[in-house]
């Protein structure tokens, strides 16, 4: 069975939080923190030392959500206007990324992961429901689960293309693996509040949260059909988000 061993992470510029969102196979990680007034800012962990990220535009918060081995980092901004915007950063560089079908007075979408091959996955709003899309090639791909009522959100992607994320049926939120064109739901068995799953490695193992009976958070790992309930020592009543390592068979805890 293996052993997981649990690390903090606390930027240095943070006071009222740090969450870690992505990792890549050289440990690099991103996420976003929130300083003394209340403003959420992107970070980088590299080497052990932390760099701030804001795209430029942001007038409300900037979260960086994934990272790949070449570095390529994406996540969202919300701007003066409230709209929400996601973007690409590469060699200080950061891209916008608006999927087209996002109707002009919601102005909404959120990249949340990238391959090792550039491919970026995230959500978008119209008028009144959520999807998810695939960004490839400068295209975009609207993905919706076919059990999903009004609500699909894509949120990892491995090398070889599948994708996680998790639909809302009309009651609860529940995971879902994209592989193949094929979406196959992902509950755990220890849920009765929702299911989400967030990230997947190259082997095909997954991980994301789920909520208790009691209302509390816990961490998962999917792995060969079994679910790995994934608690750090120190969370009281709710644990956070956990990311894969992009690597095929490692993983970090985030």
């Amino acid at each position: 069975m293996p052993v997981y061993t649990y690390a903090t992470l606390d930027d240095p510029s943070a006071a009222h939080g740090t969450n870690a969102q992505g990792i890549n196979d050289a440990g690099q990680i991103v996420g976003l923190y929130t300083d003394t007034s209340n403003s959420e800012s992107g970070f980088l962990y590299s080497n052990g030392t932390y760099t701030t990220l804001d795209v430029p535009s942001a007038a409300h918060g900037t979260n960086a959500q994934g990272i790949n081995g070449a570095g390529l980092i994406v996540g969202f901004y919300t701007d003066a206007g409230g709209n929400t915007h996601g973007f690409r950063y590469s060699g200080g560089v950061f891209t916008i990324l608006d999927d087209p079908s996002v109707a002009p007075l919601v102005g909404f979408t959120k990249a949340t992961g990238i391959n090792a091959g550039g491919l970026i996955v995230g959500s978008y709003d119209d008028v009144s429901n959520t999807h998810g899309f695939l960004y490839s090639g400068g295209s975009y791909t609207t993905l919706d689960d076919p059990l999903g009522i009004g609500s699909t959100s894509a949120f990892g992607i491995n090398a070889t293309g599948q994708i996680v994320g998790f639909y809302n049926d009309g009651n609860l939120n529940h995971g879902f693996l994209y592989s193949g064109g094929s979406y196959t739901t992902l509950d755990d068995p220890l849920a009765t509040q929702g299911t989400y799953a967030f990230g997947i490695n190259n082997k095909g193992q997954i991980v994301g949260i789920y909520n208790g009976s009691n209302g509390q958070q816990h961490g998962f790992l999917y792995s060969n059909g079994t679910y790995t309930t994934l608690d750090d020592p120190l969370g009281v009543d709710t644990q956070c988000l956990w990311y894969q390592r992009q690597g095929p068979d490692r993983w970090r805890i985030l």
